[in-house]
């Protein structure tokens, strides 16, 4: 029973820091790097209290970890995507097995065409100049929010 309610504290952990990533990219448009090292530095105590098996399982998570980081890295070397926004991606992704990573991503991208919209529109109304930064951090964290949520929300899953 300890595992499971440290469960349940580390995933609320990790709500908390989502939001409080997501808070921090709208007011500054950036990403602390203590707040991704945090969710980064939680996920194994996770893993631990859900009875995770150190291989192939663990391994699993850091591998994907590693493959989100390189994949994202790219878009933020092509100008797209800002560091804090590829690290998130990173350390969220010890988080979530290969499916529900992929449903994250999916979910993630249509949250961002929104947020994307929604500063498009507002920088139009305000009739500002230069490029607008999109804070695209809140699109990952409302699709984090999403995916850990998932499992405990949906009677499907």
């Amino acid at each position: 029973m300890t595992g499971g309610i440290i469960s349940i504290i580390t995933l609320c952990a990790l709500a908390a820091l989502l939001l409080t990533a997501a808070a921090t990219d709208i007011r500054n448009r950036t990403i602390s790097n203590g707040v991704n090292a945090a969710i980064a530095l939680i996920a194994p105590l996770y893993w631990w209290s859900s009875g995770m098996a150190l291989w192939p399982d663990m391994a699993i998570q850091i591998g994907l970890s590693v493959i989100v980081f390189a994949v994202f890295a790219a878009v933020f070397a092509a100008g797209m995507m800002g560091g804090g926004d590829v690290k998130l991606l990173a350390a969220l992704a010890l988080w979530l097995p290969l499916v529900p990573l992929m449903r994250m991503l999916m979910v993630m991208a249509i949250a961002g065409g929104v947020v994307t919209l929604v500063v498009l529109a507002l920088h139009k109304l305000r009739k500002s100049d230069g490029n607008p930064e999109i804070p695209y951090g809140v699109a990952i964290a409302f699709a984090g929010l999403w995916a850990i949520s998932e499992r405990y929300l949906n009677q499907f899953a």
